[in-house]
């Protein structure tokens, strides 16, 4: 059974930093696309950043040149390095990665459970 788990959250002052951490678990033939989201209270879930098996990013304007995401793909492991951070980022970081497992053979999306950050002004 393929799980997501997330760490590295938790409570950080403006301007300071924090990495999260998704590994994925099971029997997994092949990871693709890997991305972070995140849910602030009261709003929608929304974009972090995404990155390919190739490595190439894509990131939400807000978080551009403070946020960076990384990858191992032989752990299929995403990580998330956050700089800078305001206390508008607070809000439940959730994984996601797009892969095949063995059991079924039938590639789809998987979501971590979340970890919350929380940014104090």
């Amino acid at each position: 059974q393929v799980q997501l788990v997330e760490s590295g959250g938790g409570l950080v002052q403006a301007g300071g930093s924090l990495r999260l951490t998704c590994a994925a678990s099971g029997s997994i033939l092949r990871t693709y696309e890997m991305g972070w989201y995140r849910q602030p209270p009261g709003k929608q879930r929304e974009l972090v950043a995404t990155i390919t098996r190739g490595m190439s990013t894509n990131y939400a304007d807000s978080v551009k040149g403070r946020f960076t995401i990384s990858r191992d793909n032989a752990k299929n492991t995403v990580y998330l390095q956050m700089n800078s951070l305001e206390p508008e980022d607070t809000a439940v970081y959730y994984c996601n990665a797009r892969l095949i497992p063995i059991a079924t053979m039938t590639l789809r999306d998987y979501w971590g459970k979340g970890t919350l950050v929380t940014v104090s002004s």
